[in-house]
């Protein structure tokens, strides 16, 4: 084949501008072949490739390359715009930890800015970032769109995005001074034994897991057919624990699993600690009309020397706390489709929940029993260590280490 490079250079034009980036490739490359000895230079000098391509173009069509809808190999592209950008996923986080849908709360809260909102933001960073791209980020830095539940008490309270600010001001003086802020509540109770759980995992085809047709409870287990997960969510260093009973739900069960938090991670890693923030629903065993758990956690102030500080969300807002969506959720996909068969399963699942942005959680079962209906006195609440807040102090109080 004889061609000169003016009509080369007239073909190429002609053709290449129709064609993406494979068929470009895969043209010069077969043009480059039949021409033979310097083929491969003259191509692309005339088509405008370098002569990497062509040459590659030229291996493709000996090697009988097929039709594909790829435009490139595998593994190939560009690189990830994380990578081309040092410091976009942090500006990204930044951007959206202080401020959440309608309520601030910066690092206890959820967000929902509009991801062209952010995208502007990030450009003015100097950052080149489309909308689409800052939605993908925003799912691998571990956040997803959730609506909160409301409650009527909760939906109407004159104060509650007043309160969401007290609790971010409060968090962020504790982070910037290096003390520790966690994040508590209970996950709902799972049955215990073989019974359906939703969601799906891979197993060989035709071959699922064999349940219980119905979810009804062992009774030979009777009030232990229950398992009861208390989380801990460290706010400062994406770390959880779970305790995991098999009695009740009580305020005693709680402070117990903060306990044992300190005593197993919170001391070690916060030696210099004398102050712990507690961020908390309003109800469940934790919650602000609860006396045992103030009456607990003034115990518990009492052997660690902590002052332990109390804020809790607003009535009906629960779906805001961090360990929501932080960690419950991610222990929630890690077991589905998994039946709970025992309490060591249930350990071992939790255990073993991981996330791209690095949470890690430990998991232990408590085996103590703790009975519900336990009062606290009026002469002995009156007399606990506590100093309620100047700002709803029925939500935000101190317990001291003494009275």
């Amino acid at each position: 084949m004889d061609a000169s490079g003016e009509e080369l250079g007239r073909l190429f034009g002609s053709v290449l501008p129709h064609l993406n980036e494979v068929q470009r490739r895969v043209v010069a490359g077969a043009v480059a072949r039949e021409l033979g000895r310097g083929g491969k230079t003259a191509v692309a000098e005339a088509s405008g490739l370098s002569r990497n391509t062509v040459a590659k173009g030229v291996g493709e069509v000996e090697a009988g390359i097929e039709p594909s809808e790829r435009l490139r190999a595998p593994g190939g592209g560009d690189k990830a715009a994380i990578d081309k950008q040092p410091g976009l996923l942090l500006a990204l986080d930044e951007l959206v930890d202080p401020d959440t849908r309608g309520n601030p709360m910066s690092p206890l809260r959820w967000t929902l800015k509009s991801t062209y909102e952010l995208a502007r933001t990030l450009t003015t960073q100097g950052f080149d970032v489309s909308a689409e791209l800052t939605r993908r980020l925003l799912h691998q830095l571990g956040y997803s769109l959730q609506a909160p539940f409301k409650t009527k008490e909760g939906a109407t309270h004159p104060d509650r995005d007043a309160q969401f600010g007290y609790i971010n001001d409060l968090a962020t003086d504790f982070l910037d001074d290096s003390q520790p802020v966690i994040s508590v509540d209970t996950k709902k109770k799972e049955l215990i034994g073989n019974y359906a759980n939703g969601g799906t995992e891979w197993q060989h085809a035709g071959e699922p897991n064999k349940v219980n047709g119905h979810d009804f409870p062992n009774p030979e287990l009777g009030e232990h057919a229950k398992a009861t997960p208390y989380g801990i969510y460290d706010v400062g260093n994406n770390e959880g624990w779970v305790s995991v009973g098999d009695s009740a739900d009580t305020a005693e069960f709680a402070v117990e699993t903060i306990r044992r938090l300190w005593n197993q991670m919170g001391k070690q890693r916060f030696p210099e600690a004398t102050r712990l923030l507690v961020t908390a629903d309003a109800g469940g065993s934790n919650g602000y009309r609860v006396r045992a758990w103030r009456k607990h956690l003034a115990d518990f102030a009492a052997e660690t020397g902590l002052h332990i500080t109390v804020v809790h969300y607003p009535p009906g807002t629960s779906k805001w706390n961090k360990i929501e969506h932080r960690m419950f959720s991610f222990i929630s996909i890690n077991w589905r489709g998994r039946p709970l068969t025992d309490m060591r399963t249930i350990v071992e699942l939790i255990g073993s929940t991981t996330t791209r942005t690095g949470l890690t959680i430990q998991a232990a079962y408590d085996p103590n029993i703790y009975l519900t209906g336990t009062k606290v006195s009026n002469t002995e609440f009156n007399a606990l260590p506590v100093k309620g807040h100047d700002w709803h102090p029925e939500w935000n109080y101190t317990l001291n280490p003494a009275a």
